[in-house]
Formats: structure tokens, sequence, C-alpha cells
């Protein structure tokens, strides 16, 4: 069980009850503040539906924030997600490749995105190198998405790391089938 109480619709006040994804842990622990929880909620659905970001691209950056966090939580979830969004087994499971500082068969953008992910978890700043690798390849607006959705997923495996936050069964088979690395 996680730090705090998994919230359900009906533990919150009427105008309260319409908070998107209240079936993941995360939501469910989140609703302890509402109005946060629908905000975040919103945040994930405008980098999902509305970004411009190619969502392959989007997907690779937030499972690559939580293989290098080693987020049982983030990467069993957008595993499922980059599933839906076009992202190929072989795609997934050259992020090990990547982190583990070997060669994968992905596109210099990809590998790129991958790269700029593992330094913004790891060290908080990006290189000018890399910062103009990405700012060639992307539009402006992209290229903030992409910062922000990066952003805003390691902010949010920190979130989950302090609550503890329990990892749904249904989730349970995709770290077996896409193991996280043991801890650093």
């Amino acid at each position: 069980m996680g730090r705090i109480k998994y919230l359900s619709p009906e533990d919150l006040a009427p105008e309260h009850r319409n908070i998107q994804r209240m079936t993941s842990n995360i939501t469910r622990a989140v609703a302890h503040s509402p109005v946060l929880a629908k905000l975040v909620a919103a945040k994930g659905m405008y980098f999902r539906h509305e970004s411009g970001l190619n969502p392959r691209l989007r997907e690779l950056a937030i499972l690559q924030v939580g293989y290098t966090t080693r987020s049982a939580y983030e990467w069993a979830h957008h595993v499922d997600v980059a599933l839906s969004f076009g992202v190929s087994l072989d795609d997934i499971r050259a992020i090990a490749v990547e982190s583990d500082g070997g060669t994968s068969d992905l596109e210099p953008l990809a590998r790129t995105v991958l790269a700029a992910t593992r330094e913004l978890t790891d060290h908080i700043t990006l290189s000018q190198e890399r910062f103009d690798r990405l700012a060639e390849a992307l539009s402006s607006e992209h290229l903030v998405d992409l910062l922000v959705t990066i952003g805003e997923y390691i902010g949010l495996v920190r979130v989950m790391a302090a609550i503890e936050i329990d990892l749904e069964p249904e989730y349970v088979p995709r770290l077996l089938e896409f193991p996280l690395p043991q801890t650093r």
C-alpha cells in the first residue's frame, strides 16, 4: 500500500468526482488535492492528444525517464501507452541497449531524444551539442513540448517514489516482458 490512501470518486466532493483517469493509483493518490489532480491529468492529456510532437518520440522519452529512474510504475504504464501509439517492441528494447552505452537500430533523432532524456534525468542540464541536435530536427514548438514532457515525467516519477505508488496488478506482466535494470 502506498504511503497515502488511494481515493475513489466517492471519497471526493461532488464537484471533483470527474477527475480523469481515477482508475490509476497515481491519480487516486494525487486526488487528495483534487484541483491539482485535474491539472496533472489535463497536462498528460495535452502531451498525449494535443501536442504536435511525434508521439513515438514522446513515448520513447517518457519510457527513458521510467527506465533511467527505474520507476516500475512509469515504465509499465508507458509500455502500454507507447505500444498504443505505434512504438514497436524493438523500439522499447532499444532503450536498454542505448542506456547501457550500446548502439541500437533506432534512427539518429530517436537516439538523440533518448540521450537527451538520460542527460536531463541524471544531470538536470542539457549539453549545448545535444540541444542543438534536437533544435535542428524539431520545430521550436515541438522542442519545447519534448523538454516539458521530459521534465514533467521526471517530476512525476519522483512524486511516485515519495508516495510509494503501487503498480496495479494488470501492469506487472509488462515488467516481466521488459524488465528494468537492477539498482544503480
